[in-house]
């Protein structure tokens, strides 16, 4: 394996073989390491994307909600749920869901993927619910913030009704940081996913890759680093192509020349 060679001839081999997409053979499954991190790969992506939607649905609704009826018990329950929701570590709730779900009330299965949808719900409430108290805190101070701006106060004079109101305009306005906040809470569920697919059994990228790590399987947790990072990476290039789309403003704003 080249660890009788010096440490920068050991590096330099590593590079140029990583380049050409050779990271090795896993020294626990003797398979090669990419091709194995690749076949965990579809249910880390299933779990990330039922957890970023049940975040978004919930997060945007309860900010709407909150930000529309401000002052109201309704904005008060919303923000303290938010506020719990945010504290709350993910593994804790992980278990406290699979005892009370799972356990005790026998509706949903403990562990493991096998029950299909069934199996995805506990894993994908318990890694978007941190993620959707951030998202509806967001959504609510970015909708307050834009429905006291004049030209909503003019709409409304108009007598736009209210549903256009909020969502045509207040809405789309106020996305542009809630996208923002969502991309990097796209990249959290992808860390964050190690946590969750531990404790639940999922067979992914992250119960892998700690696997790997009590087996000191290094080239397997290379594999695996690196196509986290490559995933922010693209998250981050997407999030710069959606900003203009939801706000023409940004893009005119790029267009001036700078004298």
């Amino acid at each position: 394996m080249g660890w009788d060679r010096p440490l920068g001839w050991q590096y330099l081999r590593y590079m140029r073989s990583a380049l050409q997409g050779d990271f090795g053979v896993s020294f626990y499954y003797e398979q090669d390491a990419v091709q194995l991190v690749f076949e965990r790969l579809p249910a880390t992506l299933e779990l990330t994307a039922a957890a970023l939607g049940f975040a978004i649905a919930l997060g945007l609704l309860a900010g709407i909600a909150s930000a529309v009826r401000r002052g109201t018990p309704l904005d008060a329950v919303f923000m303290s749920v938010a506020v719990m929701g945010r504290a709350v570590p993910v593994f804790w709730l992980a278990l406290l869901l699979m005892y009370l779900f799972a356990v005790r009330l026998h509706l949903l299965p403990v562990a493991g993927r096998e029950a299909g949808v069934a199996s995805l719900i506990l894993p994908a409430l318990s890694l978007g619910s941190v993620q959707a108290a951030e998202i509806a805190r967001l959504t609510r101070s970015s909708m307050v913030e834009i429905m006291t701006q004049d030209y909503i106060r003019t709409a409304r004079s108009k007598g736009l009704p209210s549903r256009i109101l909020i969502m045509r305009h207040a809405l789309r306005n106020a996305l542009v940081p809630v996208v923002t906040i969502i991309g990097l809470q796209l990249g959290n569920l992808l860390g964050g996913a190690v946590v969750t697919e531990t404790i639940f059994s999922w067979p992914g990228v992250g119960q892998l890759a700690v696997a790997s790590i009590l087996r000191r399987d290094f080239p397997v947790v290379q594999v695996s680093v690196l196509l986290l990072a490559v995933g922010f990476v693209v998250i981050s290039v997407v999030l710069d192509v959606l900003y203009p789309i939801l706000d023409p403003r940004i893009a005119q704003t790029h267009s001036v020349a700078v004298p």
